[in-house]
């Protein structure tokens, strides 16, 4: 598909983001289609093998996809001037510094948007751009706890444990980037932009979901539930004869586990009649169900299981996701080209549109590598170009 056909081709979006709940709300856009165009700071080395920095590296790499490099020093008159005059013609910024950094720099929205009132500006932070913690640093990790995801993540008494991804990062970044959209069709009708906020820690309690409406609704706590679900049940882990299996049987499921595990008798036992027994005798039915699923391989139950219309899975590490043939079709893993690197596979899209799919279009891009180009879009010539360079305004 021609990349001006996809859905957000007619945007262009001014990249400020660092480490990655900002760079994620980006990718979103830049997948899609839209001109992003990547603020760095000039002179900066890159490789160095820091998570973030590391150029060539597969995070980075996968991060930065459909982008553009410009080098600008923001703190010099020129090169803030030069953004300016970029932000005056772009749809979006977003940016993912602390509060104060965007105000003392003189790219906070409020002086922005006077020069462009049609300026959708996105901010992420750690804890918000107002209240008691929002000068805090904030990262994944510490967010983690503060939200209290910690608190119901790992086995029962473990103590806290972290989840195993960056999770409010990725999901700052996916709240955010859904903000930008709202307010670009929003835009269509007042022909106003407007200021888009999210923080890792606003995400990370919408992401607690159910969990946070049990506290919020009937005012229970949630505990740590390990590999159990804390109220589908029986939903968990189980032993075959070769490994281990998921296996998801809540509600009308619970028979038709029972009728395919050759295990009747646990459908008319007294401890597990009705959803309130299993729910209370839990960890006696959950070992019930291994000395069934332990008599044969896993292989086989993921079979017969899902042919009795049960939902169960293997128990998959990485490399075997990927080489799994329905994750194959799906295509997870976008090829893409590196001029340095050669052919490399990046992470897909999580959905998909029928006429107007995502596309991985370009790797990442080296610091500034396209500075040139962007600038003679701008309307600079070689010359005006060559005397901003000397000057280090780029």
């Amino acid at each position: 598909m021609p990349e001006t056909q996809l859905p957000l081709s007619r945007y262009t979006v001014l990249d400020l983001t660092r480490a990655r709940a900002g760079p994620t709300a980006v990718r979103q856009l830049a997948d899609w289609g839209a001109n992003v165009i990547k603020v760095e700071e000039p002179g900066q080395a890159d490789g160095d093998g820091g998570p973030f920095d590391k150029r060539h590296g597969s995070d980075f790499q996968n991060l930065h996809r459909n982008k553009r490099s410009i080098t600008i020093n923001l703190k010099s008159t020129e090169g803030l001037a030069l953004f300016k005059r970029m932000a005056g013609k772009a749809d979006v910024i977003v940016e993912n510094y602390r509060p104060g950094v965007k105000h003392r720099l003189g790219i906070d929205y409020e002086t922005l948007s006077k020069i462009n009132p049609k300026l959708v500006y996105a901010s992420i932070s750690g804890f918000g751009q107002a209240g008691p913690y929002k000068d805090r640093p904030g990262l994944d990790h510490v967010v983690q706890g503060m939200s209290g995801l910690m608190s119901i993540t790992g086995l029962p008494g473990q103590g806290p444990v972290r989840a195993g991804i960056a999770i409010s990062d990725s999901s700052s970044g996916i709240y955010c980037a859904f903000g930008i959209v709202l307010a670009l069709l929003e835009r269509e009708h007042s022909g106003k932009g407007q200021w888009v906020q999210t923080s890792l820690l606003q995400a990370m309690i919408a992401m607690l979901d159910f969990q946070a409406a049990r506290w919020l609704i009937e005012h229970e706590v949630p505990p740590q539930a390990g590999n159990t679900h804390p109220t589908a049940i029986p939903t968990g882990i189980f032993k075959t004869s070769d490994g281990r299996i998921a296996i998801a049987a809540s509600g009308d499921m619970y028979e038709r586990l029972c009728r395919a595990l050759g295990a009747l008798e646990l459908v008319t036992h007294p401890d597990y009649l009705d959803f309130k027994l299993r729910a209370k005798n839990r960890d006696a039915l959950h070992a019930r169900i291994d000395t069934y699923t332990e008599k044969r391989t896993s292989a086989e139950w993921i079979e017969a299981l899902n042919k009795a219309g049960v939902p169960c899975g293997p128990i998959y590490t990485i490399d075997q996701t990927f080489a799994d043939p329905h994750v194959k079709q799906m295509g997870m893993a976008r090829p893409v080209n590196h001029p340095a690197l050669g052919r490399i596979d990046l992470v897909g899209q999580g959905v998909t549109l029928s006429r107007t799919p995502p596309q991985v279009r370009t790797a990442s891009p080296d610091r500034g590598q396209h500075t040139d180009e962007i600038l003679g879009e701008m309307g600079y010539d070689a010359k005006a170009i060559a005397d901003m360079h000397a000057r280090g305004v780029v």
